[in-house]
Order: C-alpha cells, then sequence, then structure tokens
C-alpha cells in the first residue's frame, strides 16, 4: 500500500500537500471569525468568501491550460509563494486591527486568482509521479495525508481563533504556504511530450472541452456537483460557523471540521484497500452522506450530533474523492489531464459563490433551519441526479496493464458504452477538494 512512497517526487508532493492542506484547516475558521468579529454579519462573511470563490472559478480555466503547458511542479511553488504573500497581508491587517470589508474583498480575489493557477497542477501532478499501477493507491495516500493535515489544522484553527484570535491563525497559513513551496522544488517528474505546433488558448480550452464533453460520466457528476458544492458552500461553510457562534461555541466548531477529516483519514484507509470495478458508482452513492450535517445543523446543532455527522460526511467523500481523481487519471490523456481538472472546477464551483452570497439573505427570508433543510434536499437531488446516469452506474475501473495505454491512446470517444470504459476490466492492482474539486477552499 506504500509503494507510491519509494518514489522520491510523489513524497514531495505528498509533503506540499499535507502542509497545504495543513493551512487549510485554520484558514476557513479563521476568516470566518476574523469577519465575524468585524461586523458581526454573516452577509458580509459570504460576501468575503464568495469573492474568492468567485475568483477562482473565472480564472480556473487559464489555470488548466498553463498546467498543461509549463511544467506543472513549477506551477505549484510560484502559486504558493504568491498565497504565502497574499494571506500574509491578511494576517497582519487582522492582527493590527486595520482590517476592513473592502480590504478583505480584495485581498481574497487576489487568493482566489492564486487558487486558480495551483489547483489544476495540483490535481494533474499525481500521476506523473508514480508508475500507472500504483495510481489508486498514491491517489489514497495523497488524500490520507491530506486530510491529516486537515485534521491538525481545524483543530488547530480552533484552539487558535478561542486562545489568540483569528488574525494568528491566518498568520499559520501563511506559514504553511511558504513551507509548501519549499516541499514542491522537490517534485521532479519527467516533462510531458511536446507539441509540435505551438496552439493558442483558446486551441488548448477547445481541445479540453472536447476532452471534458465527450465523456458524460464526466459532465453529469461535476452538473451534480455543481449544485451539491453551491448547497455546502453556503449551509457549512457561511450558516454554519454563525450557528456555532450561538450553540457549541467557536472551538467546538473547529472539532466537528475536525472530526469530518478523522472521517476522511478513516475513509482513505478503506480506499487503500477496497476493490470494486465500478469505483465511481460506489463513490457517487456515498455522496448522500453529505446531507448529514447540513440536517445536524438544522435539527440538533449539539457537540454530539455534529461530531457524529461530520465523521460520516469524512468517511463518504473520501471514497468518492478516490474514486473521482482515479476515474479521472485513467481515462483522460496525460497532457489534457490538467484542462480536463479546470473544466470540472469550474463546473464543480461555479455556483459556489451564489450558495455563499445567497444564504445569508434567504435565511433572513425563510429562518435558517428551514434554510439548512432546503440545502439538505438539494443535496440529495443533486446525487440521484448522477446516479440516474448509466454511464456513471457502469464506467470500471481500468485493470493495471491497461492504464497506461488509455492515458496515451484515449479518443474522445473512449467514454462509457464506447470502447475501453464499458470493457470489464479486472478491478486495479492495489497500488484525488474536493468533490470533483475540492470544496473546501483557502481563505
Amino acid at each position: 500500500m506504500l509503494a507510491p512512497l519509494r518514489n522520491g517526487a510523489f513524497r514531495y508532493l505528498a509533503a506540499g500537500r499535507l502542509v497545504n492542506m495543513l493551512g487549510n484547516g485554520v484558514a476557513p475558521i479563521a476568516l470566518a471569525f476574523a469577519v465575524l468579529d468585524l461586523t458581526g454579519s454573516v452577509r458580509d462573511l459570504g460576501l468575503v468568501v464568495g469573492v474568492r470563490s468567485l475568483m477562482t472559478v473565472l480564472f480556473v480555466l487559464f489555470g488548466g491550460v498553463v498546467a498543461d503547458r509549463i511544467p506543472r511542479p513549477l506551477v505549484l511553488v510560484g502559486s504558493n509563494v504568491l498565497g504565502a504573500l497574499t494571506q500574509a497581508a491578511v494576517a497582519a491587517l487582522v492582527l493590527t486591527g486595520t482590517a476592513t470589508i473592502p480590504l478583505l474583498l480584495a485581498l481574497g480575489a487576489a487568493n482566489g486568482i492564486v487558487s486558480a493557477l495551483s489547483q489544476p497542477a495540483s490535481a494533474a501532478v499525481t500521476p506523473q509521479t508514480v508508475a500507472p499501477e500504483l495510481l489508486q493507491q498514491a491517489n489514497a495516500l495523497i488524500r490520507l495525508g491530506v486530510n491529516t493535515g486537515m485534521i491538525g489544522g481545524a483543530a488547530l484553527g480552533g484552539l487558535l481563533v478561542a486562545a489568540v484570535g483569528p488574525g494568528w491563525g491566518l498568520a499559520v497559513d501563511a506559514v504553511t504556504f511558504a513551507v509548501a513551496a519549499a516541499a514542491f522544488t522537490g517534485v521532479r517528474v519527467a516533462a510531458l511530450p511536446a507539441k509540435s505546433t505551438r496552439k493558442s488558448a483558446i486551441a488548448d480550452l477547445r481541445e479540453g472541452w472536447t476532452e471534458f464533453t465527450s465523456r458524460s460520466w464526466v459532465w453529469v457528476v461535476v452538473l451534480g456537483f455543481m449544485i451539491l458544492n453551491a448547497a455546502l458552500a453556503g449551509g457549512v461553510h457561511v450558516l454554519g460557523p454563525a450557528i456555532a457562534d450561538e450553540t457549541i461555541g467557536r472551538s467546538g466548531w473547529g472539532v466537528v471540521l475536525a472530526a469530518e477529516t478523522a472521517g476522511m483519514v478513516v475513509g482513505g484507509l478503506i480506499a487503500l484497500r477496497i476493490r470494486v470495478r465500478r469505483l465511481l458508482l460506489l463513490g457517487v452513492a456515498c455522496m448522500f452522506a453529505e446531507s448529514f450535517l447540513l440536517l445536524g445543523l438544522a435539527l440538533a446543532p449539539t457537540v454530539v450530533v455534529l461530531v457524529s455527522a461530520g465523521l460520516a460526511v469524512g468517511i463518504a467523500v473520501e471514497q468518492f474523492a478516490v474514486a473521482w481523481d482515479t476515474s479521472i487519471a485513467q481515462h483522460i490523456p496525460a497532457d489534457r489531464l490538467a484542462r480536463v481538472y479546470s473544466y470540472d472546477m469550474l463546473g464543480s464551483w461555479i455556483a459556489m459563490p451564489l450558495g455563499q452570497m445567497a444564504v445569508g439573505p434567504v435565511a433572513a427570508a425563510i429562518g435558517t433551519r428551514e434554510t439548512l433543510l432546503l440545502l439538505a434536499t438539494l443535496v440529495v437531488l443533486s446525487v440521484l441526479g448522477m446516479l440516474a446516469s448509466r454511464d456513471v452506474r457502469r464506467l470500471q475501473v481500468l485493470a493495471p496493464a491497461r492504464t497506461a495505454d488509455a492515458a496515451q491512446v484515449s479518443s474522445p470517444g473512449d467514454g462509457p458504452g464506447e470502447g475501453s470504459a464499458a470493457t470489464p476490466a479486472t478491478p486495479a492492482t492495489p497500488a484525488t477538494p474536493a468533490t470533483p474539486a475540492e470544496p473546501a477552499a483557502r481563505a
């Protein structure tokens, strides 16, 4: 199960992702309570979080083109250096008491652009660091490290906010960006095959769009996550902290988020061992659990209920994350992988700013409890919609001997029912935000 760790490039990648997620666990808690301390307004919190998500959505396609043209490790190093600078500026404003909503909006927008540059490269570089037969293991190990970092980050974020204030939590996040950038300098991988002619960015995007739309299982899942992520972004990341402030407290909310990430660690251990042919079907079905935390916040916002819900959600999410990353990497050509991931991220995230910005006014109009129940219903309906797709239900894991060939020669028609994806295959030998794209976003 630990075979990918024998490769130095993979070890550095895993270390950088782990440190990134340590900061990612701290940042949402710190930012949420920094804004609530500043104005006490859920609407302001939705705006600050939403503008960051909006800029990520607007620039993620450009990030995919960059990651398919420029060495992906170089993209990761540069974007993390920029992330350290922008987050350090946010921390300085909060610590000095000079933060204002317009300044936080501007820096959040800058950080969103940085995230758009790094996310496709981060998702697409993993298959370059291991042999094809180790891909499922590698994805599970990356996720295991990421979630371990998130556990520590969420717990640390809650403690920092409660003990010394949100500004220090944001400062810790800035440091993690810098440390991750240093780790990514060790990710040395073979360059992708050079293209015979230099295409325009528009041509590159068109090529990526063809790969994305020609496989119905890809765009159906992304469409489902467009709805699901919007519901979670508003319900968990905006209404969640506000409800926690009135019920279980700030440190309690940190424990809930840490429990969710602990569930992801358990889920990662399960994903390392699981052997099913229809891995994507299993992953999508597990996403019904995403409604649990919304229901807990609506009906019984106690530590016991919310921690239990968070743990169950984390286990379920990890089954999908590994299934999705493995399916994408096996069926998409390597030199187009970042662009397909960028369309995945665009579709998965595009409604998140709407969810974050609209949830405050909707809750004010119909009530917080009713809003959370509505969002839980949307989650269930989105999962049912994904499972209604025959291609989602039938997509199978490729055998190890075929994985490398699929990455090299798969054509746009090689979707389920049209070639390799529909052909019965042996489950992959034991060897990805989140979400097709990971929903947890840096502040």
